[in-house]
């Protein structure tokens, strides 16, 4: 066990017990090392000598399992004893708690139920949200509600957020609550570029990993985007020498072999541990003086049109890979390979994208929900969920039955709520009909949502059986949790015909002439690999697919017989027409088909209103407002609302995203009766305007007006759209006599000048007039009557006669 007397935090630790016991808020910046997870929660349980307890339980939350488990197992060693006394664990997979707890360690996503379930958070005096820099999802919900629950019902609970690298000026100005920074304790750590090749990363760092083992010693720590990367790079590590082991470090591994690759190394041994960004900047792994970066990351993004969520490969953030390279530094001097070259470092962004901005968010809905807020803008955020994601999620919830017309609850959604899953697999369960459905359902949301559980096969059977003969400490586990969730009921029934009655959505069918593409009945498309173990299946139900829209990979599936189909989601037959954008023209057909499966057609000379009129709005909210023709009026209704909504806390501040996918709701009025009629911009504004209900329909020309009068009279265009929006172009001599800046909306947002000369060239730009003719303009007009003689540029622009850029013959004919 290290010194703890050494670590940078101790000398803090009066102050921020001092700090959190007066103002019940409080930053912590601290950089690795520097002792903040496991000193700052024994100080305020009063397990520290010479510190007094807070008066309840204090909860460290984690972002990550493997995190919480070694920041509980730290702490209960310093303190003598093992994980489970007055040291707490609680994850999703392993809980080890008695009566005698003080300090309980979970994931964030756990902390986030426990809120749910007791908002006043009974019996808890502090909540400390480490390392917020990472901003899961999870985290940004748990602090949003931990604030509103200390400002409804709990005022003397204290909160804490605490991280590595933090912007500390926006997270303390969104909490209201003072900071505190500390030092780190990091010894200087060597970089070594050793650039950017062509060969697979996996090639790459095998080589690096072998270069390092040559040039220095101690133990290495390398960084790659997944388990994947992190399984071909030890494949390629051959003819190590014999003191050298090799061990992965990621989220789906079991317990043990987390332990395995995060114990310190024999007397004598190296070890190589290939590690996933969990291994970033919440633990310290014993021995490791070297690191080795790939550079990339892997992250989750929303995609609104297929509705799911992938993963992508991308370049880590800046502050992403000066974590990785601490760690070379946290227990002796070191040295950092990576694995591209030295000025791309500065091309990097500065810190990753919150979760929250690109995540599926219908998990925070449902949360929301059952919290009972039905505007999540009410709520304190460091980063404001997108309302275009809010909206999808929305819409995915109510298709699963979770959300009535007016966003509340159904029985059905109390019942996911209840559940610590996705809300997709908690409709799974919920949908069941029978205690056994239910249990077979349990079952197969344990396993789907568990990485690599039950084996690698995208056949469900084949899973299924794979995660009952599995005997090991995870496995167990989530048996135990699909046991609760069916009430300990046997499985029984058939997959496949569970999930087609859960999910209509998933059913689907192969494709004429492929082997392995199929299409879904909600308009997806996916390839099954023909080694996928579902024989050659002409139906499937789609458990789980990952990939974006048009490279889609089906992960979980189970084949369908197509009577099944048949009798469960009988086909409609209707008509459907398509839209062609490049003629503004529609192709009818009369179909038959389950959702978006055809099983015949016949065209029709010419489709009717109605349908032509449901092909453009489905074609605007698949492709966007550009694609369909109608881009133009949308982006200046949304630049107009965006200046209002910096100026009034109570306008909405949409996007694009979210008008695309409530296009259906404000478009069909403007597109109603008769024959469709393409519709005009003019059209679409008015129907946009509406859309904000009365009087803010009336209110947004009022605030932004299409122009505004100059002193010549004229009443001059604004453009909306401009980088200098709201931006008014004209010729220095229209503005002759005005001593105020233009302004709309009330008066609180000035309008940009561009003047330009009497060739229509710009000549000047300002926000302030009068600072303007007061200073830049002397230089302006000194070089305009050389170049402009004929026109008037008088000495004193505030007391000359405005008017629209005459010469001075005819100006003064005027006279």
């Amino acid at each position: 066990m290290n010194d703890v007397s050494a670590l940078p935090i101790e000398s803090l630790l009066g102050e921020i017990c001092s700090v959190i016991r007066d103002r019940k808020r409080l930053v912590l910046a601290a950089p690795p090392g520097a002792g903040k997870t496991t000193r700052v929660p024994l100080a305020l349980a009063g397990l520290i000598d010479g510190f007094d307890a807070l008066p309840g339980k204090i909860l460290l939350l984690e972002p990550r399992r493997l995190a919480a488990r070694m920041a509980a197992d730290r702490m209960a060693s310093t303190i003598g004893e093992k994980t489970g006394g007055r040291i707490g664990l609680s994850t999703r997979i392993e809980r080890k708690i008695s009566k005698h707890t003080v300090v309980e360690v979970m994931t964030d996503g756990l902390f986030t139920r426990r809120l749910l379930a007791d908002p006043t958070l009974e019996g808890v005096s502090a909540v400390i949200f480490d390392e917020i820099h990472e901003r899961s999802l999870n985290a940004d919900l748990g602090l949003a509600l931990a604030l509103e629950a200390q400002a409804v019902f709990r005022d003397d609970l204290h909160l804490i957020a605490m991280s590595a690298t933090l912007d500390t000026e926006k997270v303390a100005g969104s909490l209201n609550a003072p900071v505190i920074e500390s030092e780190g304790r990091q010894y200087p750590v060597e970089t070594k570029y050793l650039g950017r090749t062509r060969d697979r990363i996996e090639d790459q760092m095998a080589a690096a990993i072998g270069k390092a083992i040559r040039a220095e010693t101690g133990s290495l720590l390398c960084f790659l985007p997944g388990a994947g990367e992190i399984s071909r790079t030890a494949e390629r590590l051959t003819g190590l020498p014999d003191n050298v082991s090799v061990h992965p470090l990621f989220g789906a591994l079991s317990p043990g072999e987390q332990d395995e690759a995060v114990r310190p190394a024999r007397d004598g041994q190296r070890k190589i541990v290939l590690a996933t960004d969990i291994a970033e900047s919440a633990l310290t792994i014993d021995g490791v003086h070297i690191v080795v970066d790939s550079g990339l990351a892997r992250v989750p993004e929303f995609e609104p049109a297929s509705g799911t969520q992938v993963l992508r490969t991308i370049r880590a953030a800046k502050a992403n890979v000066d974590q990785r390279r601490g760690r070379a530094g946290r227990l002796g001097p070191g040295v950092c390979y990576r694995l591209w070259d030295e000025e791309e470092t500065r091309g990097l962004i500065a810190a990753p994208v919150p979760e929250i901005l690109n995540a599926d968010l219908s998990g925070l809905v449902l949360s929301l929900a059952e919290w009972g807020e039905d505007d999540p803008y009410r709520l304190t955020w460091l980063d404001a969920p997108p309302r275009g994601r809010l909206e999808a999620a929305r819409e995915a919830l109510a298709a699963y039955g979770a959300l009535d017309e007016a966003g509340k609850l159904t029985p059905r959604g109390k019942e996911m709520a209840a559940l610590p899953l996705d809300p997709k697999y908690a409709s799974l369960v919920a949908s069941a009909a029978s205690d056994g459905e239910r249990a077979l359902a349990a079952e197969i949301a344990a396993l789907a949502s568990e990485a690599g559980m039950g084996g690698r096969s995208a056949s469900i059977s084949d899973r299924l059986s794979g995660f009952r003969r599995d005997n090991g400490p995870r496995a167990k586990a989530l048996k135990r949790q699909a046991e609760r969730w069916s009430n300990g009921a046997r499985p029984s029934g058939d997959p496949a015909l569970l999930l087609a009655k859960a999910w209509p959505g998933q059913i689907a069918r192969r494709r004429d002439g492929s082997d392995t593409s199929y299409l879904l009945a909600n308009g997806r498309a996916g390839d099954l690999p023909g080694d996928a173990g579902l024989g050659n299946s002409h139906w499937i139900v789609v458990a789980d697919m990952i990939g974006a829209a048009g490279r889609a990979r089906i992960t979980l599936a189970a084949p369908l017989a197509e009577a099944d189909v048949l009798k469960l989601h009988p086909p409609v037959t209707e008509e459907w027409a398509s839209f062609n954008p490049e003629t503004r023209s529609f192709r009818g057909r009369r179909v038959k088909a389950i959702g978006q499966i055809v099983l015949s057609e016949t065209p029709t000379p010419k489709p009717s209103g109605e349908a032509a009129r449901s092909a453009f709005i489905d074609f605007g909210h698949e492709n966007g407002f550009d694609a369909a023709g109608i881009g133009a009026p949308v982006a200046v209704f949304l630049a107009r609302l965006k200046l209002i909504a910096r100026a009034f806390d109570d306008w909405p501040d949409l996007d694009d995203e979210s008008l695309r996918l409530s296009v259906s709701d404000w478009l069909a009025p403007a597109l109603s009766g008769g024959a469709f009629q393409f519709p005009s911009d003019g059209a679409v504004l008015n129907a946009l305007k509406q859309s904000l209900g009365w009087p803010k329909a009336q209110e947004i020309d009022t605030l932004t007006p299409a122009s505004v009068p100059l002193a010549s009279g004229r009443n001059a265009s604004i453009d909306y759209l401009s980088d200098n929006a709201p931006l008014v172009e004209a010729k220095a001599q229209e503005l002759f006599g005005m001593t105020r800046q233009p302004a709309i909306a009330d008066g609180r947002v000035p309008v940009t000048l561009q003047l330009i000369s009497p060739a229509g060239r710009p000549i000047a730009v300002t926000k302030d007039l009068p600072g303007f003719w007061a200073g830049g303009y002397r230089d302006m007009a000194k070089d305009m009557r050389a170049q402009y003689p004929k026109h008037d540029w008088p000495e004193d622009p505030t007391s000359a006669r405005p008017h629209i850029g005459m010469t001075k013959k005819r100006l003064g004919s005027q006279n």
